[in-house]
């Protein structure tokens, strides 16, 4: 995987965002950020092969199994991006970023097994257009999946809950604090010196 796209596209001097990490567990992490830029919108990322595969999904995602989100694959970005909560100054992806979610995930049809044989489907899964998993979050729990559309451009992919006993109808996006510090985005605003607690993983 390469982060050549991404360090293209940033200023490393004048922003705080991350450059690179490596992966430091036996499981897949992923997180979610939402992200205050030109349009609000929530960055979904999958770690996979030492970088998170990422998406941008504008309205964020649902616990609603009937319900879809358009989310479109962007760059990936560095591991260490997991811990990202700040404020990215003027420039390509300007505005306030907060951890929203965070947690590990699986693929489903492979629960338990190691972490190589887990990247292995995953990236045959990735290729082949459709991503089946189950997320252990602080807020998303249970069964998701990601799909490659067709007609709607080359990044396009939908976001959507499967159906299981996590299935809910309410709007989760309304739990608007973030699950490292605790703050709403606008009191990361005012405030970005955050400091994130050591992992206990």
């Amino acid at each position: 995987m390469t982060l050549v796209k991404y360090k293209a596209k940033r200023n490393f001097k004048e922003s705080p965002e991350p450059s690179g990490g490596k992966a430091d567990s036996d499981k897949l992490r992923f997180v979610i950020q939402k992200h205050d830029a030109s349009h609000l919108h929530y960055d979904f990322r999958l770690e996979l092969d030492g970088v998170l595969k990422s998406w941008a999904v504008p309205k964020g995602p649902s616990t609603d199994s009937s319900v879809k989100r358009l989310a479109m694959m962007v760059e990936d970005h560095p591991y260490d991006y997991r811990n990202f909560e700040g404020i990215i100054p003027n420039g390509y992806g300007a505005g306030t970023v907060m951890v929203w979610d965070e947690g590990f995930y699986e693929p489903a049809d492979l629960v338990g097994s190691d972490k190589k044989k887990q990247e292995k489907i995953l990236r045959k899964n990735l290729d082949d257009g459709k991503l089946h998993f189950i997320l252990y979050g602080k807020k998303l729990k249970g069964e998701f999946a990601i799909i490659k559309t067709s007609g709607k451009g080359e990044n396009s992919w939908l976001l959507f809950k499967v159906k299981d006993h996590f299935d809910n109808k309410a709007d989760i996006t309304l739990k608007d604090k973030s699950v490292v510090s605790k703050r709403t985005l606008k009191q990361i605003e005012k405030n970005s010196a955050i400091k994130r607690p050591s992992d206990a993983s």
